[in-house]
């Protein structure tokens, strides 16, 4: 059996850099002949990763659409952490694979990363409102169709739009939904997360930490650790040819357990005050409006991404076999892991 060409891109980040020293340890007999390739930005990152011996495929921007369904031709399975919000690049990605899909008649696999604020609400500004719990045996792709008709979001919408491709080109797409990620990465270069060293670094800046509004808004979470063997089982799946959900019915959550956003400022003020970076472990509640200094251009991400409900339920993945080892105990020591990461680098 030839061994399969997969391509990862986002090595350079957080989730992408795990996912690809995962791989490089598998214990998948069926993984370990895989040729496995990078997609990086830069011709100077290039050369980071080929002196490591992994083949390197470069672009210099997002933009190059061209490229990318080019380069994507190549590949029979295709990993990408790195176009969440950016439907054109993602889009031509799966293209890519469309084209070589009429060339070889093969079975290829796109695997998108994507993000459970897809789900939230918008309990502050009122805009909609959400009080389920989703299961990914729900039918999410229906649900985020109707929602994103309403509300259009940059990460919903690329999912929706590499879903709708891949169906039209013949490439079985799988989306991997995830909740807040938590710990520190095994890639070579981001090894923190967003949200909470966000969080973090605002709590530094203002002496407190802060959550929006009453901070009862309640998301899921999931270890970095843990959410790379879950790509590391599905790419087993896939190479040894069975069968997993794709298109509308393979969205997969990834969630271990969950919090609320009082409870996670919370651990960050108690971790903080621990290490003597805060005066304080209180914490201060701040309105939408204060809160743009997260993220000054899109207030709507603020809200979905720092205030909302987002609760779901990961049956699909462990129907795969996921079993994650992570506890809540992990969970609580993450923070006191984020805050010292997030004091080095200033």
């Amino acid at each position: 059996m030839e061994a399969p060409k997969v391509l990862i891109t986002g090595v350079t980040g957080f989730i992408g850099g795990t996912i690809l020293t995962t791989l490089q340890n598998t214990s998948y007999p069926s993984l370990k002949n895989a040729k496995i390739s990078v997609l990086v930005r830069g011709e100077s990152r290039a050369a980071f990763f080929r002196e490591k011996g992994i083949e390197t495929e470069v672009i210099e921007g997002v933009d190059q659409v061209d490229l990318l369904r080019k380069i994507a031709s190549n590949y029979d399975i295709i990993i990408n952490p790195a176009f969440c919000f950016q439907t054109d690049a993602a889009n031509a990605l799966v293209l890519g694979m469309g084209d070589r899909v009429k060339e070889t008649g093969k079975e290829l696999h796109f695997i998108q990363t994507s993000g459970t604020s897809n789900l939230g609400d918008r309990p502050i500004t009122g805009k909609h409102y959400e009080d389920r719990i989703f299961s990914d045996n729900d039918d999410i792709f229906g649900y985020e169709v109707g929602r994103n008709e309403n509300e259009p979001y940059p990460q919903r919408t690329t999912e929706l739009v590499i879903t709708k491709t891949g169906a039209e080109v013949g490439v079985k797409t799988h989306i991997i939904m995830s909740p807040t990620i938590y710990g520190v990465g095994t890639g070579f270069f981001n090894k923190m997360s967003i949200q909470i060293p966000i969080l973090i670094r605002i709590a530094l800046d203002s002496g407190k930490a802060e959550y929006i509004g009453d901070g009862k808004g309640e998301w899921d979470y999931v270890h970095i650790l843990d959410l790379a063997t879950l790509y590391e089982i599905m790419l087993a799946k896939i190479v040894q040819g069975e069968d997993i959900p794709y298109g509308n019915k393979g969205i997969f959550f990834s969630e271990t357990g969950n919090y609320k956003w009082k409870e996670l400022a919370q651990g960050i003020a108690d971790a903080g005050n621990a290490l003597g970076a805060l005066k304080t472990n209180e914490t201060k509640s701040i309105t939408m409006e204060e809160a743009r200094k997260l993220n000054p251009t899109t207030p709507e991400y603020i809200e979905l991404g720092f205030a909302s409900n987002s609760r779901t339920r990961a049956y699909k993945a462990r129907e795969l076999g996921w079993k994650p080892v992570k506890t809540e105990k992990d969970w609580q020591a993450g923070f006191r892991e984020d805050f010292k990461n997030v004091l080095r680098e200033r």
